[in-house]
């Protein structure tokens, strides 16, 4: 069973990025110029961002269900990109050259499982996951700083 790697919609935060630093600043958020690359990977495009291009740092509820299991992290969003998804059963860079912390859920938000992995071996652990019909989806963490990286669902 093949798995799809899911990007934020853009949507959703759009209008951060019209905002003045103390309206962010309000929101738990703060605008960041990049000075290294990799270093600042966007959960919209599912890449790097640019050295000095300026990104948004936040705090994202990625996981909002009524479990102990609930949770949001920092994540960083670029502006004007389009969401990446890339193709079924693929990694992209922003994740295979990280090492990643990967967490098994099923339905209602329980955790089944978790482990750490090279996000270059990632592929043939997703798909093994989603083998167990228990499994309903996956979210990938950046291991090192416990960020948020995106959903996996089973591919349609």
């Amino acid at each position: 069973m093949t798995f799809q790697i899911e990007p934020l919609p853009a949507d959703p935060f759009i209008s951060l990025f019209s905002l003045s630093d103390q309206e962010l600043a309000a929101r738990r958020a703060r605008r960041v110029r990049v000075d290294a690359k990799p270093g600042y990977p966007c959960r919209i495009s599912l890449a790097d961002a640019e050295m000095g291009e300026t990104v948004i740092l936040l705090n994202h509820e990625h996981l909002p269900v009524d479990t102990p299991y609930r949770s949001s992290h920092a994540i960083y969003i670029r502006e004007g990109v389009t969401p990446y998804t890339p193709p079924p059963g693929h990694v992209p860079d922003v994740i295979a050259r990280r090492l990643v912390s990967v967490r098994l859920f099923n339905a209602s938000g329980d955790m089944l499982d978790a482990g750490i992995t090279e996000g270059s071996g990632l592929a043939p652990l997703l798909e093994a996951a989603f083998s167990d019909p228990a499994v309903s989806f996956i979210h990938l963490h950046n291991a090192k700083q416990g960020c948020f990286a995106a959903k996996v669902v089973r591919a349609a």
